[in-house]
C-alpha cells in the first residue's frame, strides 16, 4: 500500500503528514500473472500433426469425379469395423494391396510406379463412424505410400 506525502507550504515548522492511499497496488498482481503465463507456455504440449491436410483455396472450385477415376474406401461400423475398397470387403491389414489393385484398374493410363503419387483415394464414412477409425484408415493408406488420400464429403441431404 502506498502513501501520499503532502508537503505543507511555507515551512512553518509543520512536519509532512502521510495521507492514506486507497489505490490498489497492481504491480505484484501483474508480476504473478506474467509468471503464470510463462509457466503455462512452457508446460503446454506442442501440437503434433500426424496427417497432412491440404486446405482448399478460399473460393474452392467443386471437384468433379467424372474424369478422376478415384478409388473409394468406405468405412462402416456395424457389428465391428467394416472396410470396403470399391465393393470388396477388406481388412485394415490388406487395405493397401486392394487399394493399389483398384487404383491400377481405375487408372490404366498411369504407370504402376506413378499410381502411388497420382491415384486419388477417397475415404467415405457414415456420421456414426468413430473419427479415430477414419483417421486410422487414412493413416494406413498413407503408410502404404498413397499420396493423394482425401475424405469424400457430401451434404446430409445428398446421402
Amino acid at each position: 500500500m502506498g502513501a501520499k506525502v503532502s508537503m505543507g507550504g511555507g515551512g512553518g515548522g509543520k512536519r509532512a503528514a502521510m495521507q492514506p492511499n486507497s489505490d490498489p497496488n497492481v504491480i505484484p498482481f501483474i508480476d504473478i500473472l506474467l509468471v503464470l503465463l510463462i509457466i503455462f507456455m512452457v508446460t503446454a504440449p506442442i501440437p503434433t500433426v500426424d496427417i497432412r491436410v491440404d486446405l482448399p483455396p478460399p473460393n474452392p472450385v467443386p471437384i468433379r469425379l467424372e474424369g478422376l477415376n478415384p478409388t473409394m474406401v468406405v468405412v462402416r461400423e456395424g457389428a465391428g469395423l467394416e472396410l470396403y475398397v470399391g465393393s470388396e470387403k477388406v481388412t485394415l491389414d490388406t487395405i493397401g494391396d486392394r487399394a493399389l489393385e483398384h487404383a491400377i484398374r481405375n487408372n490404366p493410363a498411369l504407370n504402376v510406379e506413378d499410381i502411388y503419387a497420382e491415384a486419388r483415394i477417397f475415404v467415405r464414412a457414415d456420421q456414426s463412424t468413430a473419427y479415430g477409425n477414419v483417421i486410422a484408415v487414412m493413416s494406413r493408406l498413407q503408410e502404404e505410400g498413397f499420396v493423394k488420400v482425401g475424405i469424400f464429403a457430401e451434404l446430409a441431404s445428398e446421402g
